[in-house]
């Protein structure tokens, strides 16, 4: 049986007469790379909050490396990593000495976890750089650096890709890949930025309005994922309809009504079904249509989210 590292048990966080958190129910196994997903203000960061002891739930209970009680959630926040907020460095100390700053201030012992951290970030080239001088996805990695000095198993990061250009994007995504490969390190992760969430991410959290919609695995999502077609002709309505009825296919007009798609499912069962984009193309023609464009598109995890949420924008 797989190990439960972290879990939120019908937790609620009220301000007010707002709930930040819904009863919310979620478990992180050991292992894994957990994408919370979510927009800006659905709850990420509060959540989150409750893992790292910053915030306090007002209903329900926390469990962290199953330990739910005061105590054991502080003993067990003692193997945990976590980044929240940017840490406070200073300007224009150095990367190893910011760290080493921090090393003393927490009482870690051993003076090579220094070194150790910044090669595991890929910071060790610039550790005499003064942190000011830091491009963002350095300052990202410095503050991973500083979670993983004293070794944890489980890490949290909020937003850690946030404001990055495509380049940062890419190395935090390949320093979470080799944390979690080298290390064994568990980490929940969350973002916005769906599509880079589904090239790290073995499961999913989906989270609006201080609610988790959903809980699955990269493998479930990818089932879910159908391809579906893109059809634009001089009638489209009536292209619809004509196809619905000959292949049983799902339908629906795109937004601004200049094309249509049909979805790789059955209207008469939930089985998933070829597209038969050769007859389709083939009776448009054959019936009188003009057929402009047809082709395959496959649903992206930021379809999915949209979707689960009824057509809200991530924005």
């Amino acid at each position: 049986m797989e190990e439960i590292i972290a879990k939120a048990i019908d937790v609620e966080v009220l301000y007010g007469e707002h709930a930040a958190c819904d009863k919310i129910n979620m478990s992180v196994k050991r292992g894994d790379i957990y994408a919370l997903v979510g927009k800006n203000g659905a709850g990420k960061t509060t959540l989150l909050r409750l893992f790292t002891g910053q915030n306090a739930p007002d209903y329900g209970s926390i469990e962290l490396f199953g330990e739910h009680t005061a105590a054991g959630l502080n003993r067990a926040r003692g193997r945990t990593g976590a980044i929240i907020e940017t840490p406070a460095f200073y300007p224009f100390f150095s990367a190893e000495k910011n760290l080493e700053y921090y090393r003393i201030q927490r009482g870690i012992r051993d003076p090579y976890v220094v070194e150790r951290v910044l090669r595991e970030t890929g910071l060790y080239e610039a550790k005499n750089k003064k942190f000011k001088n830091f491009s963002l996805g350095m300052k990202q990695r410095l503050g991973i650096a500083l979670a993983l000095m004293h070794d944890p198993e489980f890490l949290i990061l909020d937003e850690p890709i946030n404001g990055l250009d495509p380049a940062g994007i890419v190395e935090m995504r390949r320093l979470m890949l080799r944390l979690n490969k080298e290390k064994q390190l568990t980490i929940i992760i969350s973002s916005h930025i769906l599509s880079e969430l589904a090239n790290m991410a073995t499961c999913y959290g989906f989270i609006d309005h201080g609610v988790i919609k959903k809980e699955m695995t990269a493998e479930e999502l990818s089932r879910l994922e159908h391809p579906k077609i893109q059809v634009r002709t001089n009638d489209n309505s009536a292209v619809m309809q004509m196809i619905t009825d000959t292949f049983h296919l799902q339908t629906e007009l795109s937004e601004n009504g200049d094309a249509f798609l049909i979805r790789n499912q059955s209207t008469n069962s939930d089985s998933e079904l070829p597209f038969p984009t050769e007859q389709i193309s083939r009776l448009i023609v054959e019936q009188g249509y003009d057929l402009y464009t047809i082709e395959i598109m496959k649903s992206t995890l930021e379809d999915y989210f949209i979707e689960l949420l009824g057509g809200t924008t991530i924005e």
